[in-house]
């Protein structure tokens, strides 16, 4: 009877004899080895011997019996039955050959004695495609000598019928014998001196799976998973990776306040493990550098490629001999497994409470329940919104009942974002002060629908759910394309049928993803210390402010490049008015007042001021960065409010100036259409440009002579982009891109908001029209049946 196999022994075939994590480790260690992907070794007791150590001491039927009328909803009763259990199994014996085996391969693998272990629990039904039992059982950490080994083999065993896993089986169907327990003994990575954290090979909000998704954080990895550290993210591009690009796309900072490190003395039972505070100036850097961020965005692929599936990985990286390991991998079990596409749409808005990271895409109303410590979760009830520092998968039983989950602790990698995704359930992660900020008895909407940003709002709010239909997109005589602002909805929107990007806004990017005005950048030295202080603290991590104001605005432009790719996203360069420049930090130090902005200092004007010549540049080079670092050639440049023909010959040269020459590595340079000039001598201004977007919104105003923003109810009546005045413009900039063979799309709010005036530009001839993504859909439909 063979009670212990080594690792290497091991292949997916063995699931029922080992579990899905020891088999997984088998399996890598046996295939992937020669692709460069490192696993620890070790070795794993079977399911079978897991079974008759609970014959040999006459466990089965008492288990059998304790659990037969159990109702796992009964709180009480699921944590009395469990512990009973568990403290039996604790105190039981091991059958002499299993003990004789356990002891042979851990000489075997302690060869030289000084051999440090993880214990971990590996169940016949974990880490399937459908079901991820995510964390349920025990892993103990720097485990040495034999004795010790023995006793968290006990434990591991135990953890079976811990009080989130009886639950968890009862949740999903399994019968409780369905399901045994083996145990893996794993040689340990010193990432207690690294780093270490999980990875998924989608995203793990939208399901989109050309990107690989890193969580890391300083230590051992039981901080990230656990939830107790807000980790650093980063997205890396799947395209930009194999065609052996730069490739990473994202990065955002984690506060990493904590980490967890081996006891290097300790007496025996005592914990092996201990908890310390990180040093300021390392949780103000990442805790990866860029080639090891591309190194396991390659192991990503290598194990997504063998097992033909999504996959989410636990690394570490070894802080001694400097390598990246691989602790375990398996299928993602929520995106991959998803049926039916249902969306969330916010109706009304109030003061937004706090803020934190989304999980789920999800909206939710519901009174808040601050919950201090796992022994209050009674207080908890259906519908309720749990409140607290941070979960772990003891809190299962009781989170299927919230309506929502809100935590001052974790990332989007952490157990009690698995479950939440697995329960269906919207959660807010990481917002730090969530139990001093909201109050018990709060009335709240929990919306996850913002991108990565969760917001937790003030009162009931109203929403819709929408059951999004499967579509083809359909020939329509026209293409359609999307207007994407914001980078991090862009994964979600690629989904939908579209023929890429016509309209992305680089001063969302600005706004919301550096929140800094150029200027303050630049001026940096000379700058107030009040503001320099506030500077430094947005652009951790980055070696200057200058970089970090690049390298952001790259990452925002790469990430909605890389998620439409190779379809064309045509970037439009900055179009702040100078009202709205003013609102970023340190804008009042550079911006004048004017009367009406909308008029005044903004577009090629612009950029062509010696004033802000030195903030161009920033944008040309963070699109240099995209698409000539990370071959994102599919990104086209739009230019807007092109006044005069003098300027649009100078703009053009300025680009070039600047590294963006048209026609180079195929590069379009696109002219936004929305001052009546442009339609006036529209075969003139096409002379220097690839094409037109038309701006409907502000060549209507313009053509019109009104403002929207004016506040006169009045005018706002009279704005209407199927004026016949507004309608000749648009008919005058169609034919001559037609005339002129070039491209003519249209990219303002008309034709998402008037299917008639869609069919007009339609039958006009006009080349694509950028819709918002909640109209594409209908209106695709509409123009198809025409």
């Amino acid at each position: 009877m063979e009670y212990v196999l080594a690792f290497s022994k091991l292949r997916m075939s063995d699931v029922e004899i080992v579990g899905g994590k020891n088999a997984s480790l088998g399996e890598m260690i046996s295939n992937l080895a020669s692709s460069g992907v490192r696993v620890p070794d070790g070795f794993a007791t079977t399911a079978q011997a897991f079974r008759d150590f609970l014959k040999y001491n006459n466990l089965d039927e008492i288990i059998t019996n304790e659990l037969k009328n159990l109702n796992p909803d009964d709180l009480d009763a699921l944590a009395k039955c469990g512990a009973k259990i568990r403290s039996l199994i604790t105190k039981a014996n091991f059958q002499p050959l299993f003990l004789e085996q356990i002891i042979k391969f851990y000489k075997e693998l302690d060869s030289d004695g000084l051999g440090t272990f993880a214990v971990r629990s590996s169940a016949t039904a974990e880490d399937l495609p459908d079901a991820s039992f995510a964390g349920q059982q025990e892993t103990f950490l720097n485990v040495s000598e034999i004795d010790d080994i023995l006793d968290k083999i006990r434990l591991v065993f135990a953890s079976l019928y811990n009080d989130r896993a009886i639950s968890y089986r009862v949740h999903k169907g399994f019968s409780h014998f369905e399901v045994s327990l083996s145990a893996g003994i794993q040689r340990m990575v010193r990432s207690d001196k690294g780093s270490s954290g999980v990875m998924f090979s989608l995203d793990t909000e939208s399901g989109f799976k050309d990107v690989v998704f890193i969580t890391s954080s300083y230590g051992l990895g039981e901080c990230v998973v656990q939830g107790s550290v807000n980790p650093d993210e980063f997205y890396v591009s799947k395209t930009c990776l194999k065609n052996n690009n730069k490739a990473i796309i994202s990065r955002k900072i984690g506060s990493k306040l904590i980490k967890m490190e081996f006891k290097e003395e300790r007496k025996a039972g005592e914990n092996a493990v201990k908890v310390v505070d990180v040093a300021k100036n390392m949780q103000d850097k990442f805790s990866l550098n860029d080639e090891q961020i591309n190194e396991l965005a390659r192991y990503a692929l290598i194990i997504e490629e063998h097992y033909k599936r999504p996959m989410d990985i636990e690394w570490g990286l070894d802080g001694l001999d400097g390598k990246i390991y691989i602790l375990q991998a398996r299928p993602e079990t929520v995106q991959s497994q998803k049926k039916k596409d249902i969306s969330y749409k916010l109706k009304e808005e109030s003061k937004v409470l706090i803020t934190g990271r989304a999980i789920g895409q999800k909206i939710s109303v519901g009174i808040v329940k601050v919950i201090n410590d796992i022994s209050e979760i009674s207080r908890v009830n259906a519908g309720d919104v749990i409140v607290t520092d941070m979960t772990d998968p003891n809190w299962e039983p009781v989170m299927k009942k919230a309506a929502a989950i809100v935590t001052n602790r974790g990332g989007r990698t952490c157990h009690a974002a698995i479950i939440a995704r697995e329960l269906g359930i919207g959660a807010v992660v990481g917002t730090s002060n969530a139990t001093t900020i909201l109050k018990d008895g709060d009335l709240v909407s929990v919306s996850c629908v913002h991108g990565d940003e969760g917001r937790v709002y003030e009162g009931a709010l109203k929403y819709e759910v929408i059951e999004n239909e499967e579509f083809e997109m359909q020939n329509c005589g026209v293409k359609i394309m999307m207007n994407v602002g914001n980078p991090a909805l862009a994964f979600k929107f690629a989904q939908m049928p579209n023929d890429g990007v016509g309209l992305a806004r680089l001063e969302f990017i600005i706004n919301n993803h550096i929140g800094i005005h150029p200027n303050a950048i630049l001026d940096y030295d000379n700058i107030n210390d009040d503001l320099r202080n506030k500077i430094n603290e947005a652009s951790k991590g980055y070696a200057n402010a200058r970089e970090f104001f690049v390298s952001k605005l790259a990452e925002g432009i790469a990430t909605i490049a890389a998620a439409f790719y190779p379809k064309p996203v045509i970037i439009r360069l900055s179009d702040f008015k100078t009202n709205e420049y003013r609102k970023l930090l340190g804008g009042e130090f550079y911006e004048m007042h004017e009367e009406n902005p909308m008029l005044g200092f903004r577009g090629a004007s612009r950029y062509l001021a010696p004033s802000f010549a030195e903030c161009f540049k920033l944008e040309c080079e963070a699109l240099k960065i995209a698409r000539d670092e990370m071959g994102l050639n599919n990104i086209e440049i739009m230019v807007p409010f092109v006044r005069t023909l003098s300027q649009a010959n100078s703009v053009i040269n300025l680009l070039a100036k600047n590294g963006l020459k048209r026609g180079v590595n195929g590069l379009r340079v696109i002219m936004m259409c929305e001052v009546p000039s442009n339609a006036i001598l529209c075969d003139e201004f096409l002379e220097y440009f690839d094409g037109f977007s038309i701006g409907s919104n502000d060549l209507t105003q313009l053509t019109l002579g009104l403002d929207r923003d004016s506040g006169m109810d009045i005018l706002v009546a009279d704005f209407d982009e199927r004026d016949e005045a507004v309608l000749f413009m648009l008919e005058r900039a169609i034919t001559a891109c037609k005339k002129a063979n070039k491209y003519v799309g249209i990219c303002g709010q008309g034709p998402s908001d008037h299917i008639d005036l869609a069919v007009w530009l339609k039958q006009k001839g006009i080349s694509s029209m950028s819709l918002n993504p909640d109209s594409v859909i209908s209106t695709s439909k509409r123009l198809a049946s025409i």
